[in-house]
């Protein structure tokens, strides 16, 4: 490479686009136009340095493996942070093999990080952990660096491993600060908020408290029966009842859950599990049919009582019942917390992540944009959905990943 390619190279490399610019600008050779891509891309013209990127992989000749292979991961790495999640990642592959056997070790780290963060996105933790198992940092660069540590930390959030979160993102913060890359320590930052901010809330006895998300940590270390809002989930140290495709039940449980010691009467639970307001006997004997189905589903940890006015949940072993819920109740919370990062993301990207149909995300999406809650810019197949970060709201306990005892 040339002085003005080099030099294009090592600006990029610092978070300085605009010089780079000033030196390949009005370049059209493949080396030029990949740099020129990158540089779009740190300045966010994302759909630019795509086709910029395109180019250049298809200048490079066919003895450059290496060339094509770091446009392959440049233009990967574009798809992440536009949230297109069903970019062939199978390119991606190929491209960290071929810079692996060509001795590329720092872009082949990069594309390493690169599936874990979409791995970790759409909720394949275990995934993720298998692919950053042994894998040894120190070699790289402080930029790469802080990018492994991110992975770390990513997965620790997910696994609701806090101690070792918090460790990974104070190694992260040291490496981005030695990296004098600023977009990279605001990154570094902001995950690091997930573990100062509210993260939950828990309620219990009539009354309800705010938890940080070692507070949930612990509660779920615990030995306490908990209804499980985040997760649609009733659980009870190891054991943990998957309620998630079965709502009607999960909001008796939350109701009895929330009314313990005590009970519930039979109309509060028509109220909650099927929005009845005046009662008839049809409803009742619904009531008595789920009911019944909920006692056989959660007949390992609890029983399920009546009452002259309803029924009451007794657990097994436990001496305390709460409900764990998200900061705010909203039908569509879980939308709400990847879209909660800030990115624009596509209906098919957020059906992916959450493991739904399209069909029921769209439905979602309308609902939260006749509320406000959400905007959509583009249109057809370029249509994107985004909306501010809402303080006060991480997305940890809301998006796919084992927990403990789960």
């Amino acid at each position: 490479m040339d002085s003005l390619t080099i030099a294009a190279a090592r600006a990029l490399a610092t978070g300085d686009p605009l010089a780079a610019l000033n030196a390949i600008a009005l370049r059209d050779d493949p080396p030029a136009l990949a740099l020129r891509g990158i540089a779009m891309a740190q300045l966010g013209d994302l759909a630019r340095a795509r086709l910029l990127l395109r180019r250049a992989a298809k200048a490079f000749g066919p003895r450059e493996a290496i060339a094509r292979a770091r446009c392959a991961v440049a233009e990967a790495e574009i798809a992440l942070v536009s949230r297109d999640l069903t970019w062939p990642v199978k390119a991606l592959q190929a491209a960290r093999t071929t810079l692996e056997a060509r001795g590329d070790k720092a872009n082949a780290a990069h594309a390493r990080h690169l599936e874990i963060r979409r791995l970790i996105l759409i909720g394949r933790v275990a995934e993720a952990e298998r692919l950053l198992a042994g894998f040894d940092p120190a070699p790289l660069p402080p930029a790469l660096r802080a990018a492994h540590e991110m992975a770390v930390a990513g997965i620790a959030l997910r696994r609701l491993t806090t101690k070792p979160a918090r460790a990974a993102l104070a190694r992260a913060r040291r490496a981005a600060q030695a990296a004098r890359i600023p977009p990279l320590l605001a990154e570094v930052e902001s995950a690091g908020l997930a573990l100062t901010e509210p993260a939950a809330r828990l309620i219990g006895r009539g009354k309800e408290k705010t938890l940080m998300l070692a507070d949930v940590e612990a509660l779920l270390g615990s030995k306490t029966f908990i209804v499980d809002a985040c997760r649609l989930a009733v659980r009870h140290g190891a054991t943990v009842v998957s309620l998630d495709s079965r709502p009607v039940l999960f909001a008796l449980a939350r109701a009895l859950a929330e009314g313990w010691p005590g009970g519930a009467s039979r109309e509060a639970l028509l109220a909650r599990a099927f929005r009845a307001r005046h009662a008839d006997e049809s409803h009742r004997a619904r009531l008595r049919v789920e009911i019944g189905r909920l006692r056989k589903a959660l007949r390992a940890i609890a029983r399920v009582d009546a009452t002259p006015e309803g029924f009451i949940l007794t657990p097994r072993r436990a001496r305390d019942v709460v409900v764990l819920a998200p900061p705010a109740d909203d039908e569509h919370a879980a939308v709400l917390a990847l879209l909660a990062d800030g990115e624009a993301w596509s209906s098919s990207a957020l059906a992916l992540a959450l493991g739904a149909s399209q069909r029921t995300v769209q439905r979602a999406l309308d609902g939260l944009a006749a509320g406000g809650k959400v905007q959509a810019t583009g249109r057809a197949r370029a249509r994107r959905w985004m909306t501010p970060p809402v303080p006060g709201f991480p997305t940890s306990l809301l998006l796919t990943g084992a927990l403990p005892g789960g």
